[in-house]
């Protein structure tokens, strides 16, 4: 993304409201639980992909009574939920490229939602790979910068495995591989840095910036499409100036 969209970007999940965070919360359950189940074990020591979705669910704030629970009841026999990881790429408005990841009980019902969001707002949905080239996963992991000195941080993220770092005024971007994604948010939090988010995420190597005013509109109701829907986990997009969107 491009500096001044990724900044305002990071300014609006820090006022996330209530209702929001409620979402946020019930999206993060499900994927907890499926880890426990795609990885066979409760014990983040020895499910990565576990150990990956805590560290999220904690720089979102999650309460650890909430994600020991989830972590529990996901390892007892009485749970029953069939979820299962499905990923669809297609294209918004303009040809912007989107990655749209989903956990779904029904996969038919998912497919049919989600080909329906991209028709109703000037997209389509695509065959597999035809954006995912555009992408490359990375940890990414977005710290508050209030009363930190950002030189520190720096070297703090560097020291624990980080490839990259990117401070504005307020807040500072780490990026890392996925597999030093976890090691980096821990080292991060034993020295008290407070997140605003951070996740294994599909981070464009290309944008593209709309500058019509119809399909920035419609693009920014896809993606509000995407966000309010059950299933989907995630929606990665290639727009570069998001911050223009009337939502």
């Amino acid at each position: 993304m491009s500096g001044h969209s990724k900044w305002n970007n990071i300014k609006r999940k820090k006022e996330k409201t209530d209702g929001a965070r409620a979402k946020i919360f019930t999206k993060i359950g499900r994927e907890l639980a499926v880890a426990v189940k795609e990885g066979g074990s409760a014990d983040p020591a020895a499910n990565s992909k576990l150990k990956d979705v805590i560290a999220k669910a904690k720089a979102n704030n999650v309460p650890n009574d909430n994600i020991e629970r989830i972590i529990k009841k996901a390892a007892g026999e009485g749970n029953s939920n069939a979820y299962e990881s499905i990923t669809y790429e297609g294209y918004g408005p303009a040809g912007v490229a989107v990655i749209v990841e989903c956990l779904t009980d029904n996969r038919n019902r998912t497919a049919g939602d989600v080909r329906h969001y991209f028709d109703k707002f000037g997209g389509n949905l695509g065959q597999m790979g035809c954006v995912g080239f555009m992408f490359t996963q990375k940890g990414v992991i977005v710290v508050d910068l209030e009363d930190r000195d950002p030189d520190e941080l720096m070297m703090d993220a560097l020291d624990a495995g980080a490839d990259d770092f990117d401070a504005g005024e307020d807040a500072a971007e780490v990026t890392t591989s996925p597999e030093n994604f976890t090691a980096v948010c821990d080292a991060l939090e034993k020295k008290g840095y407070k997140f605003i988010s951070a996740d294994v995420a599909q981070v464009p190597s290309t944008t593209t910036a709309l500058t019509d005013p119809d399909q920035l509109v419609q693009m920014g109701k896809l993606l509000d499409a995407l966000d309010d829907d059950d299933d989907v986990q995630n929606a990665w997009h290639t727009l570069e100036n998001e911050e223009d969107l009337d939502r």
